[in-house]
């Protein structure tokens, strides 16, 4: 069997398409890793080997996001929505550890991601303060900073935002300041279908969390970026005392960082992949070089759908706008379908929309090519000349 393969046109949101060249890669150390007749998959995950590919890839994380002393990178199983669950149960403990109180916590939701973010943390029996909702406008943006509800500063442990919205395809152009984020309440992000695609002042957050999947590996990982001092928690019998939940020790941040992602078995190759695609990524120019690329292919894609208002409809408003994905509808089911079946007979995949809003959706994902996204406008503008 070849390890080749012509170039797909996959518009996929996740999981996402990946550099051949990572995969031919990863396929060969499947099977013989660094001439040690294993394969990355069956080494121990403690072993000094598989130890090395967590430390390589939390330095390749380190290195392209600028990533300050203050802040930790580990690795654990679970997705976005394992993240959902272990975001609140952690930072609730270190807020008891500082403040000796059960606190609350603060919910931006802007799409769906963020609205099952929070419906889990109130799940789990956590205080939820929802302090900006765009369901009215059916997430077709992120309201300003300004129309937000004031946060409760004297009791509230973080505040939690989407960055990126996968299913909605809105983005926030900013982070929330101090003048709407009050001081000691830490700004959480959920950067999954994101992260890796633009620059990011890490200092600003006290944690970034992101699934591997959409944009920079394999499903299996999530990437944590912690700011240390969130790492403090209050004890067992001080959480119960207080009516806290306790974390599931898989989930445990403490416990994980303690133990170099590896507490429990990491999937080390899913780790592996993480690694050659960062590596590719420092090599190729690092992230300003991916984020030009990336708003270059968001650019003309969004200008090629606005030129033809009367079949294309783009739900978002432009300020709020994803470059990672860009979703858009067509006036009925039929022309829909036939814009399907015409992109897959050029071999442009993916672009059907999420299941719970229909249309279309083009996922612009680093690993997408910019000649990939050329083609996709040149299709949309040969579809509307025939079709509007």
């Amino acid at each position: 069997m070849s390890l080749q393969r012509e170039e797909a046109n996959y518009f996929g949101a996740g999981p996402a398409f990946l550099p051949t060249d990572v995969l031919r890669q990863a396929a060969y150390d499947l099977f013989n890793f660094e001439n040690a007749n294993l394969g990355i998959g069956e080494i121990s995950h403690r072993s000094k080997t598989a130890m090395k590919v967590i430390d390589d890839t939390k330095a390749n994380f380190k290195e392209l996001l600028n990533i300050p002393d203050t802040h930790e990178v580990f690795f654990m199983q679970g997705g976005g929505t394992g993240a959902f669950s272990s975001v609140a149960y952690n930072l609730m403990a270190n807020y008891a550890k500082r403040t000796g109180k059960k606190g609350k916590a603060a919910y931006a939701v802007t799409g769906g991601w963020s609205k099952k973010a929070a419906e889990e943390a109130q799940r789990l029996g956590f205080d939820v303060d929802i302090v900006a909702n765009g369901k009215a406008n059916n997430f077709t943006s992120i309201p300003p900073y300004s129309e937000w509800k004031a946060i409760d500063a004297d009791n509230t442990a973080y505040l939690y935002v989407c960055d990126n919205e996968t299913v909605h395809g809105n983005e926030f152009n900013s982070i929330p300041g101090p003048e709407y984020l009050p001081e000691g309440v830490e700004l959480v992000a959920d950067t999954s279908s994101n992260i890796l695609s633009k620059k990011v002042d890490v200092s600003k957050y006290g944690l970034i969390v992101a699934g591997a999947q959409k944009n920079v590996g394999l499903a299996g990982l999530t990437i944590y970026i912690i700011k240390k001092s969130l790492l403090e928690q209050a004890s067992d019998d001080e959480l119960r005392a207080l009516n806290i939940p306790l974390s599931p020790i898989a989930l445990s941040f403490p416990v994980v960082v303690a133990n170099n992602s590896a507490y429990n078995t990491i999937p080390i190759f899913t780790c592996h992949i993480l690694r050659l695609v960062t590596q590719k990524l420092i090599e190729d120019g690092g992230i300003e070089k991916k984020q030009e690329q990336n708003e270059y292919k968001a650019k003309i894609l969004y200008e090629a759908l606005e030129k033809y208002p009367s079949l294309y409809k783009l739900p978002v408003e432009k300020n709020s706008r994803s470059h990672m994905n860009v979703v858009f509808t067509l006036p009925s089911e039929d022309l829909e379908s036939a814009f399907l079946a015409g992109a897959a007979e050029r071999d442009l995949t993916g672009l059907k929309g999420h299941r719970s809003v229909g249309g279309m959706r083009a996922s612009i994902y680093n690993a997408v090519a910019i000649e990939s996204v050329e083609k996709l406008v040149a299709f949309v503008i040969e579809f509307a000349e025939k079709n509007q």
